[in-house]
């Protein structure tokens, strides 16, 4: 077999490859005809890059065992044209099905066939539900594609965090492969990534580009963009290699060649000249999400030059469409079956193409000398948290300090067992603000990880990230979702992310960790776990005003199901370790905490009678209980400045409105706990007989807020709905109305109408 990292020459494979192009080209075809959705214009014109990429050694991959945690991964950074890779994937297998049915040979099987071999039979469900989906999704069939990838410049920074993960587990032989377009190299996400990527020197990141100058609008990209997709990759480091004949076999092979030798040192990149739409006669714009109208001329056009060329002959051929769906069902098997009989007929292709896919596979190694992992147990969190994670009573500290504590405890342990930390952190060169550079230092007498250096660590844990506020959560979704297990499908062996920047730009972020949520939802394989850090939250940011206020776009942090995430709230920095030791325990791939920039004072827990510290990780405990006087409603309470703010009251109560306080810290832990713990601290009575605390926008409030009488009663940053103005915190505070004095005049108020408050409620619902 030809090395991956020698130049690569296969020129008696090429009579070969110009069959399965045509057949990848007819089963593009025929699958969008049936479907009428789809993107035939991107798909056709990257035939020649895929094909070249995956037979002709350049990709050390194995179709039959899409888990191998040494071979080469692929992320179609194009999600879109993912007929492309259908269509590429059900020639290949189709070609095992026919040679293990000649031979009776294992080799040429698929563990788990039906549930994880694409074949022509499967491109019938294109884009219909349960069926093949209408992007990338790394699921059952299409394990293959190591992410959901779609929407542009979503699919780039996955590839680099793949990448990533790979060279920090002392496995850079091991390449990462992806495929873009020109179009998708345009977003403000790609320069991030290329940046990056040359940054944290990953010479396995391999960038196939598409190069046909037509996205969906009716204008070449060459007349809006500047560079060339060469100039651009060349321009952020990489070593480029290209050919402006993207149809010629041996000019893609020695690109290919040239972009993966050995002793470049930087990612490449390779690109070629493609007609978008080649041979599929409508072409550039006009041929990018709009298959032909079914059966029609140009459709059967298509399938003439086939027939010609290879002597097949089509069912219904030049026939308008069939009258009902069910003939239309049965013509597109027909037709998809006469594309599978011309490869069986062809018995020296299907075993040259089998035997390929074996010999690959089957070069796959099973073991490599630098893996840092090897040996190692799944990954889980240490929760037996050591007493130098919390500071003492009466002193002052921020929580974003505990965070620092924390990882810097978390990496330094789990190094010293293993070689390599849990969690690779970065930031948009907020890392020491945010405190996530803790995840890089030492921990009592155990040394630090360090700063990841491309030459001298790349085994350090915090990565040098610049203000790449996107692709840094990407790469951190791309590097969690790499797994070094020997079996995938049952346990996770990798590395954790943990990503920040203020609260106010959380939004920046959401985009990946979307994907990421879905793809760990769909995927058949075990991911890991992503830290998303909403640092400098709430207007405790103080002096940075307006623009650095973190009071509603920490708000996309909820916006995923129920159970694909879970937010964390400490209000002061002892419980920022118990919360995340809980949350990381959870089988949940993201993980939002919620910090805050300002110290505060540690409360004295068991002189105010107040729970734990470590209840926080239950999700809300009680701070104050009711005493033996009437009650009058319960206060829930969530943020630092509220919080903070609260405790001095909590005495001054004993003598003023006989009201319950709980503390919010996390509404899906507390939600997981069991239904006695749930009615003690905020029983369902309880939750229509509050009000609520906030420093954030109330509207971020709704698990808390069941009903308008609670609305209209709590206190939070958008009191009138205003964005809040700059200055000095206590200021700000003053500002925000969450002053001790505010919260006085608003729990009192709250009490002394607790009679209008119900009977308004029991009025809404004369019935009950």
């Amino acid at each position: 077999m030809t090395s991956n990292s020698a130049r690569l020459t296969n020129e008696s494979h090429y009579p070969h490859w110009e069959k399965i192009k045509d057949l990848v080209d007819q089963y593009i075809d025929i699958m969008l005809n049936h479907s009428q959705s789809g993107h035939p214009g991107g798909s056709r014109s990257k035939v020649h890059g895929l094909v070249t990429m995956l037979l002709s050694g350049a990709m050390r991959w194995d179709i039959r065992h899409p888990g191998k945690r040494f071979a080469d991964r692929f992320v179609l950074s194009a999600g879109h044209v993912n007929p492309l890779v259908y269509a590429a994937l059900a020639v290949f297998n189709e070609a095992l099905r026919v040679k293990h049915a000649r031979t009776g040979d294992a080799r040429y099987t698929v563990p788990h066939a039906a549930e994880r071999q694409l074949t022509w039979e499967d491109l019938l469900t294109l884009r219909r539900r349960g069926g093949l989906p209408g992007h990338a999704e790394m699921a059952g069939k299409t394990l293959f594609m190591k992410f959901n990838t779609g929407a542009s410049g979503h699919g780039i920074p996955v590839a680099v965090g793949q990448a990533l993960a790979l060279k920090a587990a002392g496995v850079p032989e091991v390449k990462v492969f992806a495929i873009e377009g020109e179009g998708g190299l345009t977003t403000g996400v790609t320069h991030e990534s290329l940046s990056s990527a040359w940054g944290l020197g990953l010479d396995n990141l391999v960038f196939f580009v598409d190069w046909n100058d037509y996205g969906i609008d009716d204008r070449p990209f060459s007349t809006v963009v500047k560079p060339t997709p060469e100039e651009l990759f060349a321009c952020h480091g990489w070593h480029t290699a290209g050919t402006e004949a993207g149809e010629s076999w041996e000019a893609m092979d020695a690109a290919f060649g040239e972009a993966c030798r050995d002793g470049v040192g930087d990612p490449r990149m390779v690109w070629s000249r493609n007609h978008k739409g080649r041979g599929y006669y409508v072409y550039d714009n006009k041929s990018h999400g709009a298959p032909h109208k079914r059966d029609s001329e140009n459709y059967w056009k298509c399938r003439q030059d086939f027939a010609e060329k290879y002597g097949v002959a089509w069912e219904g051929f030049g026939q308008s469409p069939a009258a009902t769906e069910a003939g239309q069902y049965a013509r597109t098997e027909a037709h998809l079956r006469t594309v599978a009989e011309a490869l069986a007929a062809d018995e020296a292709l299907v075993d040259y193409l089998a035997d390929r896919l074996v010999e690959l596979g089957d070069a796959v190694p099973e073991e490599l000398p630098g893996f840092r992992l090897t040996g190692a147990e799944p990954l889980t969190p240490l929760t037996d948290l050591p007493d130098g994670l919390f500071a003492a009573p009466g002193s002052k500290a921020p929580n974003r300090a505990a965070l620092s504590s924390f990882g810097a405890w978390l990496n330094a342990t789990v190094n010293a067992h293993r070689g390599t930390p849990q969690v690779l952190a970065a930031s948009a060169d907020l890392a020491d603000s945010t405190n996530i550079s803790g995840f890089a230092k030492g921990w009592d007498d155990l040394p630090g990880t360090g700063l990841y250096n491309r030459d001298d660590n790349t085994g350090g844990g915090l990565l040098p990230q610049g203000i790449t506020e996107m692709a840094t959560a990407g790469i951190l979704a791309g590097a969690v979702c790499v797994n070094f297990a020997d079996d995938p499908y049952a346990e996770f062996v990798g590395y954790y992310g943990a990503c920040s920047t203020y609260g106010s730009f959380s939004y920046l972020k959401y985009g990946p960790f979307r994907v990421l949520s879905q793809t760990a939802q769909d995927t058949e394989f075990k991911v890991g776990k992503v830290i998303w850090v909403v640092g400098h939250s709430g207007p405790e940011t103080a002096e940075d005003s307006r623009t650095h206020f973190g009071v509603f776009s920490p708000g996309v942090t909820d916006l995923f199901p129920a159970g694909k995430i879970i937010n964390l709230h400490p209000w002061e920095h002892n419980e920022v370790a118990p919360l995340l030791a809980r949350a990381l325990n959870d089988d949940v791939p993201l993980i939002a905490l919620h910090l805050t920039r300002p110290g505060i004072e540690i409360p004295d827990r068991a002189a105010l009678g107040m729970a734990s510290h470590h209840d926080a990780a239950r999700g809300a405990y009680v701070m104050r209980d009711y005493d033996d006087r009437p009650r009058e409603g319960v206060v829930i309470v969530r943020g630092t400045s509220a919080t903070a703010n609260l405790v001095p009251l909590l005495q001054r109560l004993a003598e003023g409105p006989n009201l319950k306080v709980v503390a919010a810290t996390s509404h899906e832990l507390f939600a997981a706990q069991p239904a006695e713990y749930r009615e003690a601290v905020l029983g369902e009575q309880e939750l229509h007989d509050a009000m609520v605390v906030t420093n954030g926008a109330l509207r971020l409030m709704t698990d808390w807020v069941v009903n308008p009488v609670v609305h209209e009663y709590s206190l939070s940053s958008d009191w009138d709905d205003n964005w809040r103005g700059g200055g000095f915190l206590d200021e700000v505070v003053e500002d925000a109305h969450l002053s001790s004095d505010w919260l006085w005049k608003g729990m009192t108020r709250f009490a002394a109408e607790r009679p209008q408050r119900l009977a308004r409620l029991r009025a809404a619902i004369p019935e009950a």
